[in-house]
């Protein structure tokens, strides 16, 4: 996958989450967030690599840069 493409992917992901939820409360939630979403991808990394799906690996690493840079935006 070229960066531009997961760039642009982390972009969207991240804008309709912060259209559905517009504010982060505090860090701490944002860091849970980012928790949930690095354990999500962390089960589909430990999965039998013969069960191992390409598509949700993409999907959860995008969830996860997604909400890093949601937060990052929250401290401006």
């Amino acid at each position: 996958m070229h960066l531009k493409v997961a760039t642009e992917e982390i972009y969207q992901e991240a804008k309709e989450a912060m259209a559905k939820f517009p504010r982060l409360n505090s860090c701490h939630e944002g860091l849970a967030v980012i928790e949930e979403e690095f354990e999500e991808l962390k089960a589909e990394v430990f999965k039998n690599s013969v069960s191992r799906d390409v598509c949700r690996l993409r999907e959860e690493a995008r969830q996860l840069g997604a909400m890093a840079v949601r937060f990052m935006t929250a401290l401006t």
